[in-house]
């Protein structure tokens, strides 16, 4: 088993975090790690997402199972490669109102036969989850800032 996994803290609420993490149509415009993505938020359904990998690194698809989700609070999804066991991987997105903001925690946990193998991918998708949360700290931030006034 191997677990990889980044933190951030957003200053804005956990509602507000979960709206923009949940908005998948619109990964493509900020997100450099899940470039695409499609489905619902909601336990038992399936999602399509396109990772990167960093460094312009190749791109994979894969069809994850939501396996909970709890808005303002969590979003788990799992998914495999071919049959169980021989690759899968739980991740995970953990928000906790922390200092009038939100700490959020994404980590993912890889199980499986091929696991030993798959530092190719595993290694550089560290990188990619901390793109992903920084990104996804600037994406909130900048949409919950006030507009300034015009002159």
């Amino acid at each position: 088993m191997r677990r990889i996994s980044s933190a951030v803290h957003i200053s804005a609420s956990a509602e507000q975090v979960w709206a923009v993490l949940t908005d998948f149509e619109r990964f493509h415009e900020w997100n450099p790690f899940l470039v695409e993505a499609a489905g619902r938020a909601v336990p038992g359904t399936r999602l399509s997402l396109r990772f990167r990998l960093p460094g312009g690194g190749r791109e994979m698809v894969f069809t994850p199972t939501v396996l909970e989700s709890e808005p303002g609070r969590l979003l788990r999804w799992r998914g495999r490669f071919g049959v169980p066991g021989v690759f899968d991987g739980v991740h995970s997105f953990e928000l906790t109102a922390r200092d009038g903001g939100t700490h959020v925690l994404q980590s993912e946990r890889f199980s499986g036969l091929l696991v030993p193998f798959s530092g190719a991918v595993i290694t550089p998708s560290e990188k990619g989850f901390q793109a992903l949360t920084d990104a996804l700290k600037e994406r909130v931030e900048s949409a919950s800032v006030p507009a300034r006034p015009r002159d």
